[in-house]
C-alpha cells in the first residue's frame, strides 16, 4: 500500500520562479517588526493602566463580553482549522500542539457557564470563571511548547485522533474535577467598584497565578514564533508572533484588573480582540498563499498531462510514420524529405514535451514531491516527504539533487529492502539540507564504495560536491541508512 505524506505549500514566500535568494545585509524581518509592535502596544497600555489613569472605554454592556468571546472563539477555530490542514500534510508535532492549543482557546470562549452550572451545581457561578481560565492556561502551555520545539518533529500515524482527543480529554477532565468539587469552589473575584470597574489584583491567588502563567507562556511564544517565522519564512508563524504578544499582555491585564469576568470592557478585552484581529489577517494571507500554490500545482499538473498526451499520441504516430517511411524505395526523392520532416517533427514534439513536463521555473520542493510520489508508486513503499518550499536552487542543482534522491531511494529499496523512507528538505542555519532516511538493512559504506558495483555512492558524492556541497552517509547493518546532502 502506498502512503505518501507530504508537507508542501506551507513554507513559501519566495517567487515561484526559483530565483536565487537575495544576499543583501540582514535587516529586521517583517515578523520581528510586527512582534515588536505588539510588544510596544501592550507595554504602553500596561504602563498607562499602572499609572492610575482612569480609563473608560464605553458604557457597561452585559452582552459585550459574550460577543467578543464568540468572535474570538470563531477566529481561534479558523486558525485551528488552517493548522489542522498543515498537521494532516506534515504530521509535525508543532502543528499538532498548535491545533490542540487553539481548540482549547476556542472552547474556553464558547460560553460554558450555563452548562457547567447545571452540571456542577454551582449557584454562585464560580465555575464560570475557573473552567475557562483552566482551559486557557492549558492552551497557552501547549502553544508555548509548540513555539519552543527546535525543529519540526514528525509524528507517526495513530488509530486515535490526537488533534481532537487530547483537547476533549482536557475538557472532560477539568469538567469532572469541577463536578467533584461542586459547591466548594472558591470565589474567583473578590469585589468590584460600585461602577463595575474591577479592583487591582482583587481576584483569588490561583486565578492571578493562572493569568500570570498564561501571560508568560504567550509572551515567550511570541518571541519564538517571530524567530521561526523569519528563519523559515512561514507566513502564518510571522503573524502568530504579534498575536501571542498581544494576548500575552491581555492576560497580564486580566491579572491586574480581571475585567474578563465583569460586564465592563477594559484594556485586557481590547488587547485580546486585537490579537484575534491579527490572527484574522494571518489566516487570510495563509488562505491566499495556499490558493496561489494550489493554482500553481494545477497548472503544472495540466502541463504534465499535455506532455503525456503528446508523448503517447503525436510522438508515437510520428515514430510509426518514420518507421514506415523506410519502406519507400531509396531512389525516390520523397523518401528523404519525408524522413527529414519526421525527424524535425519528432524533435519539435520532444522539445514541447520537455517544456511542458519539466518547466524550468518549477520549485525544488514540488520536484522532490513529484519524484517521491513516482518512487512510492513504483516500489510500493511508505514514503514521507517534508519539504521547505522557500528553498530555491539553480536548474543544474535541482537536477543533481533529484538524481541523488532517486538514487538513494532506489538503493534503499533494491539493496536495503526498506519499507519506509523519509525525504526532507530543510534549512540548516545559512545552508540547505536534503536528507533521505530508510528503515532498511543498512550496509558498510567503506566496503560498498570500494566494491566494483559501488559506483552509485561515488556518483552521488560527485554530484553533491559539484553543487558545491558536502555528502554524508551514515549506515549500520540492521539499522537503516541516512544520506545527507548539505549545500
Amino acid at each position: 500500500m502506498v502512503d505518501v505524506r507530504t508537507v508542501c505549500l506551507t513554507h513559501t514566500l519566495s517567487p515561484v520562479g526559483g530565483k536565487s535568494v537575495d544576499r543583501a545585509p540582514r535587516r529586521v524581518s517583517p515578523g520581528g517588526a510586527l512582534t515588536l509592535a505588539g510588544w510596544l502596544i501592550g507595554a504602553v497600555l500596561t504602563v498607562v493602566v499602572l499609572s492610575g489613569v482612569e480609563l473608560d472605554f464605553g458604557r457597561r454592556n452585559q452582552s459585550a463580553h459574550l460577543v467578543l468571546n464568540t468572535l474570538d472563539a470563531c477566529v481561534a477555530l479558523l486558525v485551528a482549522y488552517l493548522l489542522y490542514g498543515r498537521w494532516v500534510r506534515a504530521r509535525s508535532m508543532q502543528y499538532l500542539l498548535l491545533v490542540q492549543g487553539f481548540v482549547l482557546l476556542a472552547v474556553a470562549g464558547l460560553g460554558l457557564g450555563p452548562a457547567i452550572r447545571a452540571t456542577v451545581g454551582d449557584p454562585s457561578g464560580g465555575s464560570d470563571v475557573w473552567l475557562p481560565t483552566a482551559l486557557r492556561v492549558v492552551g497557552a502551555i501547549l502553544i508555548l511548547a509548540a513555539a519552543l520545539l527546535p525543529r519540526q518533529q514528525a509524528v507517526g500515524r495513530t488509530s486515535w485522533r490526537p488533534e481532537l482527543t487530547v483537547p476533549g480529554a482536557v475538557v472532560a477532565g477539568l469538567w469532572l474535577l469541577f463536578w467533584r468539587v461542586g459547591r466548594g469552589l472558591p470565589t474567583a473575584i473578590a469585589d468590584v467598584t460600585p461602577t463595575g470597574r474591577p479592583v487591582l489584583m482583587s481576584a483569588h491567588p490561583l486565578l492571578l497565578a493562572g493569568q500570570a502563567l498564561s501571560a508568560a507562556c504567550f509572551l515567550l511564544a511570541s518571541l519564538a514564533f517571530a524567530e521561526q517565522g523569519a528563519r523559515r519564512r512561514d507566513e502564518l508563524l510571522v503573524w502568530l508572533g504579534p498575536a501571542c504578544a498581544l494576548v500575552g499582555f491581555s492576560r497580564l491585564h486580566y491579572m491586574l484588573f480581571p475585567s474578563l469576568y465583569t460586564d465592563r470592557i477594559y484594556t485586557g478585552d481590547l488587547l485580546r480582540t486585537a490579537c484575534y484581529l491579527v490572527l484574522i489577517v494571518g489566516a487570510v494571507r495563509e488562505l491566499k498563499q495556499y490558493g496561489s500554490a494550489r493554482e500553481r500545482v494545477a497548472v503544472l499538473d495540466d502541463r504534465r498531462r499535455l506532455a503525456r498526451e503528446l508523448h503517447d499520441g503525436v510522438v508515437q504516430e510520428l515514430a510509426f510514420i518514420r518507421a514506415e517511411s523506410h519502406s519507400i524505395p531509396s531512389g525516390l526523392a520523397s523518401r528523404s524529405r519525408i524522413l527529414e520532416a519526421c525527424d524535425r517533427a519528432l524533435d519539435e514534439a520532444r522539445a514541447a514535451i520537455q517544456a511542458l513536463g519539466r518547466p524550468g521555473d518549477e520549485p525544488l520542493g514540488f520536484m522532490l514531491h513529484r519524484a517521491a510520489q513516482e518512487l512510492a508508486e513504483r516500489y510500493g513503499i511508505e514514503l514521507e516527504v517534508d519539504v521547505d518550499d522557500s528553498i530555491t536552487a539553480r536548474a543544474e542543482q535541482k537536477h543533481a539533487l533529484l538524481r541523488i534522491a532517486r538514487e538513494a531511494v532506489s538503493n534503499a529499496v533494491r539493496h536495503g529492502n526498506a519499507h519506509r523512507l523519509s525525504v526532507s528538505l530543510c534549512r540548516d542555519g545559512d545552508r540547505q539540507q536534503l536528507m533521505i532516511r530508510d528503515d532498511g538493512g543498512g550496509f558498510d559504506p567503506a566496503r560498498t564504495v570500494s566494491a566494483p558495483g559501488g559506483y552509485g555512492l561515488t556518483s552521488m558524492r560527485d554530484r553533491a560536491q559539484a553543487l558545491p556541497g558536502s555528502f554524508d552517509v551514515r549506515a549500520e547493518r540492521g539499522a537503516g541508512t541516512q544520506v545527507t546532502v548539505t549545500w
